[in-house]
């Protein structure tokens, strides 16, 4: 037995009482706080739902225990914790037309028309997840495409990355807009796209969703998420709609996922006070499964779309360096409204130059604040290689996502140049500047199931091996890093270190049982990993269905 499990060991037989629940006969493992893994075959849970301890062996230590599970010898890890996530888009992308994975404009028009026709009392038609990278000729799609299809009713149809909505005819007369209309600054139209700011215009028409049709996404969104195994994600651009219903769900004793807030920095129109209904990060709620805790506001686009503001022209457009959204003085003001109300301060930046600017406002709140604020950069995508030691100068957080760099690869080639690819999607020069690592997925941009971002993260390779022998491999993790960029890196970029992202005595028992062994696989085997079982506070809250033989894996 390791010095760890002693002490937790010895500090169990230190408590008066013995807890309720004992998981025994697992493949546990977790990375413990020195960075190594830790192994055990037990799970202790009080009566709470906390971790009372872990254990090497369990046989002569059962008195006192309530009910004991066999975990069959199965792997069980601590549930994941997605540091990044959208999750009422997640579940509205569930409930409208998918556009995930369409292989070209013909196969979303299908999708499109037989959504509509299935739907035909719906006003407005709305999709979510296509990507014209994917399809044979990269073109993006216009109105035209979809007045073709459906001429007679508004269609809204959102790109993978969030960043630009196509939309036909009838969805520009109703917001009032044309082609002709003038783009906002920070923000493009063409030919029925609307680019980043550009996108508010049709928005602000869309009918307003009920509060019946939000909690149904919501819903639909947890169930999501345990079936991939988190017990935990940093809610990203929460809008007081989506705040409303995680309160709605938290009351109604439904909350089950632990949701760490961040507010969409304009989540009330302009002139409104954007701190009225929130006006301080929270408390926790809801048994540690609700809490306020940030603002995110945005630097720039989107590279799939040309948004992401770079120092330099793009390689593929050499009219354009992106979008940028905020200046020096605009953004760091409305960040230091929102800091000095005591909230954490997360920065969408993609682009190197949005990532210079959100370096320099963090080097700024630092002298006003201090260094132990937590600073969060979102994605840090493309970073100069001369600004990187910054980022661990500054104390600031890098909230990435691996899966990004397995599907943006080959789109990433043709924007960039080599050199500025050199410092793309720099996970080990991240790390190796003293900044602390927080992966998740940008749900529902990619899919929620953290596995295929494990592997990437080790292999620079996507669930398929290519490229072969992995792209800037540098930049590669170890498994030991990537466990802990999702688990207590994603809890420490959330102020929620101190509840989740461990199995130690005091903390939440939220752990899974999946179906291989991380450590014994190779990269493209565990990004097929399945999760059989999601526990939160010691409770079974979901559960794989009986799979038929030859039947497919999920997240294929």
């Amino acid at each position: 037995m390791n010095k760890t499990l002693l002490a937790l060991t010895a500090a169990l037989f230190a408590s008066p009482a013995w807890s309720d629940t004992m998981i025994t006969h697992v493949n546990g493992m977790q990375v413990g706080a020195d960075g190594r893994l830790q192994h055990f075959n037990t799970l202790v849970i009080d009566g709470q739902g906390k971790v009372k301890a872990v254990m090497d062996r369990a046989e002569f230590h059962k008195a006192g225990i309530t009910e004991v599970v066999d975990g069959g010898g199965r792997t069980l890890l601590p549930g994941f914790v997605d540091a990044h996530g959208h999750v009422m888009d997640l579940g509205f992308a569930a409930v409208h037309l998918d556009l995930t994975g369409t292989t070209s404009l013909a196969d979303l028009q299908q999708r499109l028309r037989t959504y509509a026709a299935a739907h035909p009392n719906d006003a407005w038609l709305i999709g979510f997840g296509w990507n014209q990278e994917s399809w044979p000729d990269k073109k993006f799609p216009t109105a035209a495409d979809l007045d073709a299809i459906v001429p007679d009713r508004p269609v809204v149809l959102e790109r993978v990355d969030s960043h630009a909505i196509l939309v036909n005819s009838a969805a520009m007369r109703a917001a009032g807009v044309s082609p002709a209309t003038p783009a906002p600054a920070g923000g493009n139209i063409i030919n029925g796209l609307f680019v980043d700011t550009a996108r508010e215009l049709v928005d602000k028409a869309i009918p307003a969703t009920s509060d019946a049709q939000r909690d149904e996404a919501f819903a639909k969104a947890q169930e999501i998420l345990l079936g991939f195994g988190l017990t935990g994600a940093g809610s990203m651009s929460t809008t007081i709609d989506d705040w409303n219903t995680f309160r709605r769900a938290g009351d109604a004793g439904r909350m089950q996922v632990r949701l760490m807030v961040y507010l969409l920095d304009d989540f009330l129109p302009a002139g409104s006070d954007p701190f009225a209904v929130v006006p301080r990060p929270t408390d926790w709620m809801y048994g540690d499964r609700l809490r306020a805790v940030g603002v995110k506001f945005f630097a720039d686009g989107a590279l799939g779309s040309r948004g992401a503001w770079l120092k330099r022209p793009y390689a593929d457009k050499p009219d354009t360096t992106g979008n940028r959204l905020h200046s020096d003085a605009e953004l760091r003001a409305n960040e230091d409204a929102a800091a000095a109300r005591g909230f954490q301060i997360a920065t969408h930046a993609i682009g190197d130059a949005a990532n210079a600017q959100a370096i320099g406002n963090y080097e700024w709140l630092n002298g006003k604040y201090g260094t132990n604020r937590r600073w969060r950069i979102e994605h840090a995508q493309i970073v100069d290689c001369a600004d990187l030691p910054r980022v661990g100068r500054a104390g600031i957080i890098a909230s990435m996502q691996p899966t990004h760099q397995t599907s943006d690869r080959q789109m990433a080639e043709k924007r960039l140049d080599p050199p500025r690819l050199k410092c793309a999607y720099a996970w080990q020069s991240m790390l190796k500047t003293g900044a602390k690592l927080a992966f998740g997925t940008d749900f529902p941009v990619e899919s929620p199931n953290p596995f295929p971002g494990l592997s990437a993260a080790i292999s620079r390779q996507d669930v398929n091996g290519q490229p072969a022998g992995g792209w800037y491999t540098e930049q590669r993790v170890t498994l030991e890093q990537a466990l802990t960029a999702y688990t207590r890196g994603a809890a420490y970029a959330d102020f929620a270190e101190d509840r989740i992202g461990a199995l130690e005595p005091g903390k939440w028992a939220d752990f899974i049982l999946v179906d291989r062994d991380p450590t014994t696989v190779n990269a493209q085997e565990l990004a097929r990993t399945q999760v059989l079982e999601t526990w939160v506070a010691g409770k079974k809250v979901w559960s794989a269905a009986p799979r038929a033989s030859g039947a497919p894996e999920r997240g294929k």
